[in-house]
């Protein structure tokens, strides 16, 4: 499993003016009416939205509209690392600021993905402590099974406390990530304006198998009364390789 480590933080720049918007309908959950509330969507030739790439490998998408400000970031090299974790998720790196008089709540529920290329299946995220718990629980699992596995063939104990040595350490490195750097819940005002959490989508479904050459995707962020939708593309343009830059 790759590291999670030496993630950059970025900043927002401090844009005028809001993107295009339009109403379509919120994501809902099945058997639910769908409410119409209105949907700001990036789109780079829009005022308020913004697009770069970081020495980190990381695509930037930025979107302002009046006081709100999010910032969606993704690894060039996410789809090729969703492959490497045991566990198959996607991950995107969110950060809202807001510079208004009053309060904006956060919320990490109800963030959703659409897989576009795959038959247009939305996957809302993952909850960091419910997914923290069933690796937990995983990795228990794995640990039980490798000592009958070592009973009944005590020849293959050094190999089988090998790989078990090795998801472990995955495992621990991921349930301190998760930990730390999930999006959580927060109030942002004049004194705490900002936060940023990764988010992570679950991709081990029939509907997903392998990825196209170039995949398509749109993300969902409800923020007060707005949905905030950001279309983008891994990678952003076919045949694109974005080498990032070593330390």
């Amino acid at each position: 499993m790759p590291s999670f480590r030496h993630l950059a933080r970025h900043g927002f720049a401090l844009l005028f003016g809001v993107c295009m918007l339009h109403v379509a309908p919120a994501c809902a959950a099945p058997g639910k009416e769908k409410a119409q509330i209105p949907t700001l969507r990036w789109d780079e030739q829009q005022p308020g939205c913004t697009f770069s790439i970081t020495q980190d490998g990381k695509y930037h998408y930025g979107l302002w509209s009046g006081d709100v400000g999010v910032t969606l970031a993704v690894d060039a090299q996410e789809l090729a690392k969703v492959r490497r974790r045991h566990q198959p998720i996607f991950g995107v790196l969110l950060t809202v600021r807001y510079r208004g008089p009053g309060s904006l709540d956060v919320s990490d529920q109800n963030i959703s993905l659409e897989f576009v290329k795959h038959f247009h299946v939305i996957q809302t995220s993952l909850d960091p402590d419910d997914f923290s718990a069933r690796i937990q629980n995983d990795a228990d699992e794995l640990d039980h099974q490798t000592m009958r596995e070592i009973e009944k063939h005590p020849e293959r104990k050094e190999t089988k406390e090998g790989y078990l040595r090795a998801f472990q350490k995955d495992v621990s490195e991921l349930l301190e990530f998760l930990s730390k750097n999930s999006l959580r819940p927060a109030e942002l005002n004049p004194g705490n304006p900002e936060i940023s959490g990764w988010v992570f989508f679950n991709t081990n479904i029939k509907w997903i198998s392998e990825w196209k050459k170039q995949e398509e995707f749109v993300l969902r962020l409800p923020l007060g009364e707005k949905i905030f939708e950001f279309p983008f593309r891994l990678p952003p343009k076919q045949g694109e390789l974005l080498l990032r830059h070593r330390e």
